[in-house]
């Protein structure tokens, strides 16, 4: 799609419907017993043998225990460990996090359940390109796009004037509470890692929050279920991309592995900790930070005998203000890198184009920032 016709869809406003029909990848994981259909092949230079191959690593893990305790070394070791993962990965994990262990165990088991529901059940919360809310197959409207091997919920959890239980699956019966406590303890969680951020950054430990629209936020909770799929070489579970909110909280399947995240031309698979949160900068903390902190390209495999179920939390800023680098990170040898943009502008800008690896963020770049990089 060109750049005029998104920006007159931009304009326009979010498009009504799915540019084709859509087809559940579970269901075709269930009849494709030897290869997947042709729009789900990924190109030579994005399949998970090419060039950028995986190394035997694994991204920072980071034990919170500390942070709040009577020993301040302890905790200026651990804020430490923080800025050093941000700076140098934009990647890392978190145990003893203090969101509880059981609760993390049923909301991916919920979850799980619901994929295993009758296709009639899951159909009646169909979603569409215009909120994307409820259950879905693809990411993006671009007519023709190769698609991804997967299928996903999308919800919103904040802020309550989107949160609507109509919304959610009323099947498992358990869903809509243990979502709405899991919710709750990540607001949580994300609020005190806002403060880490902004202190790691120099900043007043608020400033990020408060950047973000202080108590009005917005939260949402994508799960993603990934198929079994006969050609695991060929194609993804979720295309290359960095994340376009604020901050990610992953509660990732421990138990077969998917996720890689890139780091230099190589991919790290990432070994998830039991009850570990994974976590990673989104686009708006970039332009917050100025590129202090950076978003970092990630993209999930899939697998030929076990399907993967995941939850990923994204904390964003309110969907009006608009986001530019914060004037105390501004230098004279630093320029503003970014021009301003709201949330909602550029969440349009990510639904129209699907998952582009960084293209999104950089496409950012303000003029005058461009011209100094060519200086």
């Amino acid at each position: 799609m060109s750049t005029n016709k998104l920006e007159q869809k931009m304009i326009n406003g979010s498009p009504q419907d799915w540019p084709e029909p859509v087809v559940r990848v579970q269901s075709l994981s269930e009849k494709c017993v030897d290869s997947i259909p042709e729009r789900y092949i990924k190109p030579l230079s994005d399949r998970p043998s090419a060039a950028a191959h995986a190394v035997d690593a694994n991204i920072p893990i980071i034990d919170l225990a500390g942070l709040y305790g009577d020993d301040p070394d302890v905790a200026a070791s651990i804020l430490n460990q923080i800025s050093q993962a941000c700076n140098e990965w934009g990647f890392f994990q978190i145990v003893n996090h203090g969101v509880s262990p059981h609760l993390m165990d049923m909301a991916r088991e919920t979850w799980r359940q619901f994929f295993q529901l009758p296709m009639e059940v899951k159909q009646q919360y169909a979603n569409s390109p215009k909120t994307y809310e409820g259950y879905g197959s693809r990411l993006g409207v671009e007519k023709g796009a190769i698609l991804d091997w997967s299928d996903y919920y999308y919800l919103h959890y904040l802020p309550l004037s989107l949160k609507d239980y109509n919304k959610w699956p009323a099947q498992p019966t358990s869903c809509r509470e243990v979502f709405d406590e899991y919710g709750r303890e990540l607001v949580k969680l994300c609020g005190r890692l806002m403060k880490v951020l902004s202190k790691n950054l120099g900043l007043e430990e608020d400033f990020l929050q408060n950047a973000f629209g202080g108590e009005d936020i917005g939260a949402c909770l994508r799960v993603n279920f990934y198929p079994k799929c006969p050609q695991p070489d060929l194609t993804l579970g979720l295309s290359s991309h960095s994340d376009p909110g604020g901050m990610t909280l992953l509660l990732a399947d421990d138990q077969v592995p998917g996720l890689q995240v890139r780091r230099g031309h190589n991919w790290i698979t990432v070994k998830p900790v039991p009850h570990a949160f994974i976590v990673n900068i989104g686009d708006q903390i970039q332009i917050l930070s100025n590129a202090i902190y950076k978003s970092v390209e990630h993209r999930v495999l899939v697998n030929s005998n076990k399907e993967r179920v995941s939850l990923a939390f994204f904390y964003n800023p309110k969907s009006n203000i608009p986001i530019e680098p914060a004037k105390e990170l501004v230098k004279p040898d630093r320029p503003a890198l970014y021009s301003a943009m709201t949330f909602d502008e550029y969440r349009l800008l990510i639904r129209l184009r699907g998952p582009c690896g960084k293209s999104q963020v950089e496409s950012l770049k303000s003029p005058r920032s461009m011209i100094d990089s060519y200086q």
